[in-house]
Parts: C-alpha cells; sequence; structure tokens
C-alpha cells in the first residue's frame, strides 16, 4: 500500500510538474492581439506561440547551450543544433534538406547539407550559410556555396536581407540539381550571385540573382537548325511578319534583347506564383518555351526549368534569334492536337499565315498563353479573351500610335467564326 500510495504521489507529482511548465509556457509565450504567432503541439496539447518571443530564447546564452547537439525534424529534414559559446552562435545542420515551393512545381528542391548560424543582439540577428554538393564525381573536393544574411525582428515579423556570394553557375547547378543529365555532357561558364529580401511569416520576397558571362556549350543544340516541325508545313514567317510581331508582343515582349533568358520576368512570375501558391504566371522567353517544346518536356518543376534554361543559353549562342522565332512559329501549341502558326493559319481562318491580318494575327498570338482553353471559349462563344488581346495589340512594335488605336479598336470590336472570318471582319 505505501509503495502504491509513492508511485500515485510521484505521479501527480510529474502531471504538476508538466502542468506547471506548461502553463509558464503559455504566460512566457502567448502571442499578443497582432503578434506572429505559431501552434506548437506537444503530443494532445496544443499552444499557440510567440514566435519572436520563442526565436529570443533558443538564442540567448542562457537557454541556447542547451539546444546543443540536440536534433529536431523539420518540414526541412532532420536539423542538428550546436552553440558555441565563445562566439555565442547558435549553428543549424540539415543534411539532407529539402524545400518546396509552389512558385516552382510540386517537386522540392534538394541539397546534400545545409549549414547555417545565428547571432542575436536584442532585436537584430545575422549569420552566414552555406550550402555543400559532393564535388565532380562525388570523390573530389566537396562544393560549397556560401552567402551572409541579416534580419531585423519585430513583434510582427522576421526581414531578412540575404547575400549568397558568387560561384560559378556550374557550382550551383551541382549543389541544386546535382542529377541533371545535362550536367554530364554540357560545359557551362560563367557566374551567379543572388540577394534577396525576405519577409516572415508571410515569405514575401524580392530575388535579385546577378548572372555575368552566362555560356553553354556541349548539349548539341545545333541539331536543331535544320529540324522540321512535327506540326505540318513551315509558315516561312520572317520576323516582321504581323503573326511574328504579334507572338513576341504576347510571349517575350525582350526577346531580342535578351540572352536566352529574362531575369526581370523570371523574378516577377516567380513572386506572383508564391502569393498565389501555385504556378499562375510563366517567365520563360521565347527561347525558354522552344527548349521545352523540342527537348524538355512541359512538367511544371524547378528540375525542368533548370535544364530548360540550359538549353535556351545554348541556342541564343548557336542558333540565333531568327531561327529560334522560326522554330517556335513552326512549334508553338494553338489549341488541342493543333500545333504550329501555318496550321493555326489555315484551321482557324482557312489562309496561309503570311496572310493573317493583323487583327488575326493578334486574336491568334493572345490565345498561346493557354491555347486548349482559349480554343474551347472561340468555339462556344465566338471570343478568346479581348482583354488579353488588346494587351497584345498595344505591345506590338514597330507602328506608329495611329496604328496602334486602330489596332486595339479593330481588336475588341471583332468576332471571328471559328470556322472562318466573319463577314466584314477585317
Amino acid at each position: 500500500m505505501t509503495l502504491r500510495r509513492l508511485s500515485l504521489a510521484l505521479l501527480a507529482l510529474a502531471l504538476t510538474a508538466v502542468i506547471a511548465a506548461l502553463l509558464i509556457a503559455r504566460l512566457l509565450f502567448a502571442p499578443g492581439p497582432d503578434a506572429w504567432s505559431a501552434r506548437l503541439e506537444l503530443g494532445p496539447i496544443g499552444l499557440d506561440v510567440d514566435v519572436p518571443a520563442a526565436l529570443r530564447l533558443i538564442t540567448s546564452p542562457r537557454f541556447a547551450p542547451w539546444l546543443a547537439g540536440r536534433k529536431i525534424t523539420s518540414r526541412f529534414g532532420k536539423i542538428r543544433l550546436d552553440w558555441d559559446e565563445n562566439a555565442g552562435l547558435l549553428t543549424l545542420q540539415c543534411a539532407p534538406c529539402s524545400l518546396s515551393l509552389p512558385a516552382l512545381g510540386k517537386m522540392p528542391i534538394r541539397v546534400d547539407r545545409l549549414q547555417a548560424t545565428v547571432r542575436r543582439e536584442v532585436d537584430a540577428l545575422s549569420g552566414s550559410f552555406a550550402i555543400a554538393a559532393p564535388g565532380g564525381d562525388g570523390e573530389g573536393a566537396p562544393i560549397v556555396l556560401t552567402g551572409q544574411w541579416a534580419g531585423r525582428l519585430t513583434a510582427q515579423d522576421l526581414r531578412l536581407d540575404i547575400r549568397a556570394d558568387t560561384a560559378p553557375i556550374t557550382h550551383w547547378y551541382a549543389a541544386l540539381a546535382p542529377d541533371l543529365p545535362e550536367l554530364r555532357q554540357a560545359r557551362i561558364g560563367g557566374t551567379l550571385g543572388l540577394s534577396a529580401e525576405v519577409t516572415l511569416p508571410g515569405g514575401d520576397y524580392a530575388l535579385t540573382p546577378q548572372i555575368t558571362a552566362f555560356t553553354v556549350v556541349g548539349l548539341g543544340v545545333e541539331a536543331l537548325a535544320n529540324t522540321r516541325s512535327r506540326c505540318g508545313p513551315a509558315s516561312g514567317l520572317s520576323k516582321n511578319s504581323w503573326l511574328a510581331r504579334a507572338v513576341i508582343a504576347a510571349e517575350d515582349q525582350r526577346f531580342f534583347d535578351h540572352p536566352g533568358y529574362d531575369l526581370d520576368e523570371l523574378a516577377a512570375a516567380l513572386q506572383t506564383n508564391h502569393k498565389a501558391a501555385r504556378i499562375a504566371r510563366g517567365g520563360s522567353t521565347i527561347t525558354q518555351q522552344l527548349a521545352k517544346l523540342l527537348v524538355t518536356g512541359g512538367e511544371r518543376n524547378s528540375q525542368r526549368k533548370l535544364r530548360e534554361l540550359l538549353y535556351a543559353v545554348e541556342m541564343e549562342q548557336t542558333l540565333g534569334k531568327a531561327r529560334i522565332l522560326t522554330l517556335y512559329l513552326d512549334n508553338a501549341p494553338w489549341g488541342e492536337r493543333l500545333c504550329g502558326a501555318e496550321m493555326a493559319a489555315r484551321v482557324y481562318f482557312k489562309r496561309p499565315a503570311r496572310q493573317l491580318t493583323p487583327t488575326q494575327a493578334v486574336w491568334l498570338a493572345a490565345m498561346l498563353t493557354n491555347p486548349a482553353v482559349a480554343a474551347r471559349q472561340w468555339q462556344a462563344d465566338g471570343h478568346i479573351d479581348i482583354a488579353r488581346a488588346t494587351r497584345v495589340a498595344k505591345g506590338v512594335r514597330g507602328i506608329n500610335r495611329k496604328q496602334r488605336t486602330a489596332l486595339v479598336r479593330r481588336v475588341t470590336a471583332t468576332k471571328f467564326s471559328p470556322q472562318g472570318l466573319v463577314a466584314g471582319s477585317r
């Protein structure tokens, strides 16, 4: 009986201690009405935790030593924590580590090892980070990408300024996408550095890459110079044709100015897609789209985008703008089981692509954002997205203001039959 009473007393004491600890935690970390908070699940018990208060605690010299050598499981992977008492530095190491970004598709980005350090002085945080990957054949010296970060902690958020040191582009590929088959044959030149401003918990960010002398050799894209389209006869359109100009206005207004990729468009697309938590906007150039059509396929993930970028850069350096534009026009999708400018012009307007009117050219170019949906809408009510077609008309180059105004007016007023041109349309 005495042993039983002792056991019950110890159990009651343990429960009292747990309840007391939870009450203390609730008092210490209870978030204010506008504070940044997160739900912490401790078995059957859940607590709303003030995140800034928790960050201050775990980076304090009194508490951080308790974390040394501990491992936690997170959505990024298993994280090991260590504490350097002399430097006042908390170290986190995640190996392997992955991050899912809906803006880049369903496949997460994985790295072999990510290490970051954290130092806090009142509400100012700073540190460094390093991403490591096996070097070369996996037996050489590891490839390491490094950088620094700084942040300002408030009751509502954490604002970060992150800067990745400039490194060879081939090292970035080896760290972020080591399994790409193209890395075994391509010779990649150039350097890449990154800076980013990130706000947590919302995750809003502004990304600024700095790329210099990006070159790619060895993927064999020169074989595409004389390739024949599977879509049907070639259109023979020049860059000054109405359809070519309308397609550039619709898909890639800086086509003649960029080296195969458009950093401004890529950054804007990433931000839009992040806010939508899905791929809502494409940032690909015409050259990248051609790489997708002819080589990489259309699966939406970061691996495909990185492959696409390599082919786009080599295409620009090997094929040139004129051939890239021609190949795109002759292979672009224009509806279900319909591709190529010549076939689209003949099916939709019963005439060769060279004979399209400016209004017809804008109409076809406006379909490219989602050809199958546009074709179904056209079939159903005789219209495509007039707002988009109007934007395309406003972006066509090589015409004066009077011609542009007239083109916009015709695009908004004209209705085309899906089986041919309605009488009186121009």
